[in-house]
């Protein structure tokens, strides 16, 4: 939404922030130090009770995961694991999620904000009301280098559930017959003030083994903020006077894989080529082949090509080996920096390289201060995914007042992680792979 960030806009007074941190423990951040599980079974929660979230859901799922806050990307999730019904032990999915920027550059070339590393996303923590998080538990996190010493304990995290409509639907052999499920999810999500801005991060983690990321902006416009006359902006109010600036928001994720408990995942690149019909065919063909991702890469999404992390160690029941397919959100990718030229990127890791933008681990002289500088032909042994989602924001009459949420973001699927459908109703769980009636 429109606001620039002015000096007088960054006082604790103007901005109304309730700030928050977590209690100490990693040096950029607060929360406890976890350690990473050593065999591929091992429960991926690995924290104290404090920390931990752990949801079984009515389907027979569980999600496990710890959580920290750090100073200037908020939230992180760490040991994300997954066990629906039917697996012994817990599926470690991520070592680490978290946001790794969000910039924000205003379309008359006048300001571009980091607002992670360089406007307090972090400090702005702010407390949950509890209807809120209807349901839910509201913890109270506390921020490392929190703006306002005094008060640095906000109520500001919630962890529900939430239904999501039909997880799947299909009638049987007879019509008196239907089976049918509604999916639910874990719901954790924090809000952030920035300015005039209210980020929402959401995490929500469904009963089906998929991850959705998102962040929706809303709040308020800025009164400031009404002098695009340039053509690049649009009339709010009456007439054709106050004129809000257009702007994009361009958010980063930074993810890191440990499937099965192993760092040492594979990237593949899958594309499919359509050609017309062939003489005597009734319709095109598709034949899809896949690149083995060795190197960094910044990819790009097109039609018919899509990108899966696939484990070094895991199989399901089947043979086939565990991974995650990335699922692309709507975005608008923005043209005007080298850090926003690609969809995705796929970095070996390195500790300094924590936010996309502007960061602010301590790398050696000369690595670069974004992500794209990072991409430069290393060998993919534990690869990091980072993924840019954008959004052009221009303004209408509807954005005021409160706006409404528009939320940009994407999900990761599982691909053979269980050898069925975790929500397969036990009835129909003989029917894998090419059967046939029973007799």
């Amino acid at each position: 939404m429109p606001v620039k960030r002015m000096s007088r806009a960054r006082t604790r007074a103007a901005v109304g922030l309730s700030v928050a941190a977590l209690a100490a423990g990693a040096t950029t951040g607060a929360g406890p130090a976890t350690a990473q599980p050593r065999t591929a079974g091992a429960a991926a929660a690995d924290c104290s009770a404090a920390y931990k979230i752990e949801q079984k859901l009515s389907s027979g799922t569980t999600w496990r995961m710890c959580w920290r806050y750090d100073s200037k990307a908020g939230l992180v999730l760490d040991n994300v694991s997954y066990q629906p019904k039917g697996e012994s032990a817990p599926i470690k999915v991520l070592n680490s999620a978290r946001l790794a920027q969000i910039d924000v550059p205003y379309d008359d070339g006048s300001v571009e904000y980091d607002d992670l590393t360089g406007f307090g996303f972090a400090q702005g923590l702010m407390n949950l009301a509890p209807g809120e998080c209807p349901g839910g538990t509201i913890k109270t996190v506390k921020v490392p280098d929190a703006w306002d010493p005094q008060h640095p304990n906000v109520n500001g995290l919630c962890t529900t559930t939430r239904s999501r409509g039909h997880a799947y639907r299909m009638q049987g052999d007879t019509a008196n017959k239907v089976y049918q499920a509604q999916g639910k999810d874990l719901l954790v999500y924090t809000v952030n003030q920035v300015g005039w801005y209210e980020y929402m991060t959401e995490w929500r983690f469904q009963d089906d083994g998929t991850i959705n990321m998102n962040v929706g902006a809303t709040g308020s416009l800025s009164y400031d903020d009404y002098d695009a006359g340039d053509g690049r902006g649009w009339p709010l109010g009456k007439g054709a006077k106050a004129y809000a600036t257009s702007h994009s928001h361009n958010v980063f994720w930074r993810l890191d894989f440990g499937l099965d408990g192993s760092s040492k995942t594979k990237v593949e690149q899958y594309d499919s080529t359509v050609s017309a019909p062939a003489h005597g065919q009734e319709a095109p063909s598709a034949k899809t082949t896949r690149t083995k991702v060795t190197k960094e890469l910044g990819g790009d999404y097109k039609a018919y090509r899509w990108w899966r992390m696939v484990s070094a160690t895991g199989k399901n029941k089947d043979g086939h080996a565990r991974s995650y397919e990335i699922v692309p959100g709507p975005t608008t990718k923005y043209a005007g920096r080298s850090f926003t030229k690609h969809d995705v990127y796929f970095t070996e890791y390195n500790k300094c390289e924590q936010f996309a933008t502007n960061n602010t681990g301590n790398c050696a002289a000369g690595a670069g201060k974004s992500v794209e500088k990072w991409v430069n032909g290393q060998t993919l042994t534990h690869p990091i995914v980072w993924m840019n989602v954008g959004f052009h924001h221009i303004a209408r009459d509807e954005d005021q007042q409160p706006m409404p949420v528009h939320w940009q973001g994407f999900s990761i699927a599982p691909r053979d992680v269980t050898a069925m459908n975790p929500l397969t109703p036990d009835e129909l769980s003989w029917q894998n792979g090419h059967w046939r009636p029973r007799s």
